[in-house]
């Protein structure tokens, strides 16, 4: 089945997830490989088998070259123990998951393979670069440019919100997450990829260290009920993946040039995965 085809056939199977940004109206029929509302207002999927739902093009900082190295690097297993972790937050019984943020995809295609579940799973991204890395993916995932603060699908047409390192808006949250739904934020702690952190930036820079507290006090000011656990493991670097680990990461945008090619002339065996995981249900 072509791409497009199967998008089609995730979006009949699941019209009443999605709405119009234009009137905020459910869509309510499938034209062609068009979404079409009741006002007439229409969508079309690209041939990759997504929608963009954004009205004007959004550059951001990951770019193509990025977001390779981030494949590369999630696909060796880097977050995986991230996604175990994630996977015992949710419910065992099938669900309908929003991956919020999803970037190239990785960790939500290892979700959905972990849990073997009947799921229905949408990931979005503002990146229209990773969407499209995403849709290469072998998953029944389906994928689509959005705006973290307009989301394009109905009120509480979720069971489940996962985000990982993802910004976040907890007003749209509360809407499209059914009541007694779960959400599960992961993110990074003090010592997550510390040595790359310690090598690209100086004792005496801000950004030697890393401090989360701010992100935890914001979602617990939303989720007073949530719960946090702290999880970290060492994971130890393909030789041939090194460089991409250093790239797949906006650790390195604001170090110096020459700072740059001396982490990239000194390789790690291993980095340190450290992250905090927050849960609630809606």
């Amino acid at each position: 089945m072509k791409k497009i085809d199967k998008g089609i056939a995730f979006i009949t199977q699941n019209l009443s997830m999605f709405r119009c940004l234009v009137d905020n109206e459910p869509y309510d029929h499938v034209s062609g490989h068009s979404l079409v509302c009741p006002q007439g207002h229409q969508l079309d999927l690209n041939k990759k088998g997504s929608i963009n739902f954004l009205n004007k093009a959004v550059n951001t900082e990951y770019d193509d070259s990025m977001l390779a190295s981030r494949r590369k690097v999630l696909t060796a297993g880097l977050f995986d123990g991230i996604v175990q972790a994630v996977n015992a937050e949710l419910p065992t019984t099938a669900q309908r998951i929003l991956d919020v943020g999803t970037g190239e995809g990785t960790p939500l295609q290892r979700l959905l393979a972990l849990r073997n579940q009947s799921d229905t799973a949408i990931g979005f991204d503002i990146s229209k670069a990773g969407v499209n890395l995403a849709t290469q993916l072998d998953t029944d995932a389906f994928f689509a440019v959005a705006d973290l603060a307009n989301l394009p699908f109905t009120n509480e047409s979720f069971d489940s919100i996962v985000e990982f390192f993802s910004p976040s808006a907890y007003e749209e949250f509360k809407r499209v997450l059914k009541p007694g739904g779960t959400l599960v934020k992961v993110v990074p702690a003090s010592g997550y990829l510390h040595q790359l952190r310690e090598m690209l930036y100086p004792m005496d820079s801000p950004k030697h260290t890393y401090q989360n507290d701010k992100v935890v006090q914001r979602f617990m000011e939303n989720y007073p009920t949530a719960t946090q656990h702290e999880i970290s493991y060492d994971w130890v670097i393909p030789a041939d993946l090194y460089v991409d680990l250093l790239h797949m990461t906006p650790l390195h945008w604001g170090a110096r040039p020459e700072t740059q090619a001396m982490a990239e002339a000194t390789p790690l065996t291993k980095v340190t995965v450290n992250v905090v995981i927050m849960t609630v249900q809606n």
